[in-house]
Order: structure tokens, then sequence, then C-alpha cells
């Protein structure tokens, strides 16, 4: 996080100050905040001080620490959704799906190989991968960069998030060297708000999380769903080695959360609460208009082009409408963040994504008065 660059407050209201910094540098889900609230206490959970003490949840499950309820609505909006298959795969819940990923490496790292397994994403890939893989120093596995340039024999593994942070991309594997790779399906915004659900994935290993299906991204729960039960339970042991498990206050709260969401999307008990996915979806929607006239007038930037599919959860054909823009500068514009930056808006530098300086990454989950002062911003610059 950029501390220092946090959006400045006038002390006596809620008002951004002219001069503030607008940070759309990280993807924090801010923008899903007025639905909860509308919400009101219908996600509250009340936890006795004699309530889970022990670190375990359900010794019977391979995954000890997995609250038994929390499983349960994983797999119930699984289905809801049609998004992922749920059925021959185990649930491994993580601290959000940063710590899955580390659990993953290790899990589909064997101890006893001679070399470290190669780790590759095709670029541009998501900026966190190259610091996951790397701030171990692992003697299991190595970053190895861009899978479309990958050329060395030997075990790897390829991470592959779809759609793809930062582009929006739907993708699929890139080496395909059979055997001796194996693949991280991370399907983090793999839900109908940002991308048409076109069939419900069912791979080796898929990882999701919590803070970008529903915005609950504080509460540092992600999960795992995996067909090896040997592959599980290594990635169960790495949790288990790394932080003895995963906080069941977390754990109840997020299964409350995902309940409600799945009965929003039934009309369960209260017919009048709205359609989660489809208010988000309305929401990135009509932000992703607002951006594309923006863009489409002052000539400086431009936006990727998205397909439009069939979705078989709003049963409608739509859009992609990504949590980032991937934003491209005109090529007078050598360092895209920098400029960006001169004009108080924080972003995130292509280069970070394996790419070139001419591309930012974008957020579109901050709240929204800070990206209509975005685009307020985004409208006065121009470029001789």
């Amino acid at each position: 996080m950029c501390g220092t660059d946090n959006v400045k407050r006038s002390a006596s209201s809620s008002a951004i100050a002219s001069d503030a910094v607008i940070n759309l540098d990280h993807g924090d889900p801010m923008i899903f905040e007025s639905y909860w609230r509308k919400m009101g206490d219908k996600c509250r959970v009340v936890i006795e001080g004699y309530e889970s003490l022990s670190y375990f949840a359900d010794v019977k499950n391979l995954c000890w620490y997995l609250e038994p309820k929390l499983e349960e609505e994983i797999r119930r909006l699984h289905h809801t959704v049609g998004n992922a298959v749920v059925e021959d795969h185990y649930v491994v819940v993580g601290t959000g799906s940063s710590q899955l990923i580390q659990a993953a490496l290790y899990a589909l790292s064997p101890p006893d190989q001679i070399h470290p397994n190669s780790i590759v994403s095709a670029v541009p890939y998501y900026s966190s991968y190259l610091e996951i893989v790397e701030i171990l120093r692992s003697g299991l596995y190595k970053w190895a960069g861009d899978a479309r340039t990958f050329d060395k024999e030997g075990p790897y593994i390829e991470l592959i998030t779809s759609p793809n942070n930062p582009d929006g991309i739907i993708r699929e594997a890139t080496v395909n060297r059979g055997d001796q790779g194996k693949l991280v399906h991370d399907l983090a915004y793999y839900w109908p708000q940002y991308t048409p659900i076109t069939s419900p994935a069912n791979f080796d290993m898929m990882l999701f999380t919590a803070s970008k299906c529903t915005g609950h991204a504080g509460s540092r729960i992600g999960w795992a769903l995996v067909k090896d039960k040997e592959v599980a339970k290594r990635m169960i042991k790495f949790i288990e080695v790394n932080t003895i498990g995963v906080s069941k206050e977390s754990q109840l709260r997020t299964a409350k959360i995902l309940g409600l969401v799945s009965d929003s999307c039934l009309h369960v008990d209260s017919p009048e609460i709205e359609n989660f996915f489809e208010y988000g979806q309305r929401i990135m929607a009509e932000r992703w208009k607002r951006l594309r006239d923006v863009v489409k007038r002052n000539e400086v930037f431009s936006l990727p082009k998205y397909p439009i599919m069939y979705c078989h959860f709003t049963r409608e054909y739509t859009e992609t409408h990504p949590a980032f823009a991937w934003m491209k500068c005109k090529e007078k514009i050598e360092d895209c963040e920098k400029f960006l930056r001169e004009k108080n808006i924080a972003t995130r530098s292509g280069r970070r994504f394996g790419t070139d300086p001419h591309h930012v990454r974008v957020s579109m989950l901050n709240k929204e008065e800070e990206y209509e002062l975005f685009l307020e911003r985004l409208k006065d610059i121009q470029v001789d």
C-alpha cells in the first residue's frame, strides 16, 4: 500500500481534498460498500467468549481447521453461480488467496527433486506472483518469468489467472508440456460482476477469494478447490506450519456473507434483497461506460476491447467488465505511471506485470467519490 498516498479528506467532512492523490494502485474493493450497508445486520455474527477456542473445527475433515458451515456455503455458492465444479474436489481454506498460492507451490513441488520447479505465468501476469514466489527464497521452486518465452527443460508450474489481472482477458495454459507441467488456476475474478460465466471451471487446482467475490478483503479468506487428495494434504500441512489454520471468526463471518449472497441470487427468505451479482455487474458496467467515454474523448489513452459472450448465470449476452482497467498511454508518453502520478493519480506500472511502461493498471473498485474524481482529472489531460 502507498501509505502516504492515501486519499486525503477535509477535517470537516468526508469530501476529498482537491489536491488528494487518488490511489488506484491496489484493488481495494470498496465499490461494494453501499450494497453491504443496505444489508444492515443481516450478516451479523455473534461469537460468545467460550466459542471457537480450539484449533480444530472438524477433525473428520481432511482440512481439519475448516469450519463446516464455510465449506457448505462455498459449495452452495459455486452451485448457485455455476462458475466451478465442486464435486470430486477438496476444499482447502487459507488466509486469502496469497497464502493459498504459496501452499499450492509447496504442495506441487516434490521435496526430493534435484532442481527447483520453474514457476511461470504469461505476460502480463499478476504483479504479486514474482514477490510471492521469491520472498521465501525456497529451494523447491524458482521464478522463471514469462510462460510464452519459457523453454527450459524440466518440471514447471504455470500460474494462470482467468480473467487475467491486469487485463481482464480469459486465459488458458500457455506452455502445455504434458506430464512435466502442473497448473494452478487463479479464478479470483471468475464471478458474474466481472465476466460472463460461460461454463463451470473444472481444473485440478482452482483458487478463489472472498475479497473479489463479495468485497470483504479485510476478512482475509480464500479457498482452493483441489482434486488430488495428496496435494490437498500438502497444502493443509503448509498452512498448519505457517499459521496453524485460519481464523475461525473470519471463517464464520465469511460463511454468513456467502450464504446471504446465495440467498440473494435464489430469492430465499428475503425476496426484496437485490441479487448481489446483478448489483455488482450493473455498477461495474456503468463505471466502464463512463471510463470508455472519457478515454474516447481525450484520445490520450486506449483500453482493451472484450467480446460479448453468453453468461449462463444471468442468461444474457454481456461484456466483460474487469476489476482493473489495463490502460495504455500514447507513444509520446514514455512512462504512463509517472505521467499520471504528476496528475495526482496513483496507478501500477506495466513493468510490475512484466511488460512495458506505456501501460498502467487502474483499479475500478474504489469508492464512488474517488472514482468520480479520477474521471474528472482524466478529462482534463491533454497531450500535444
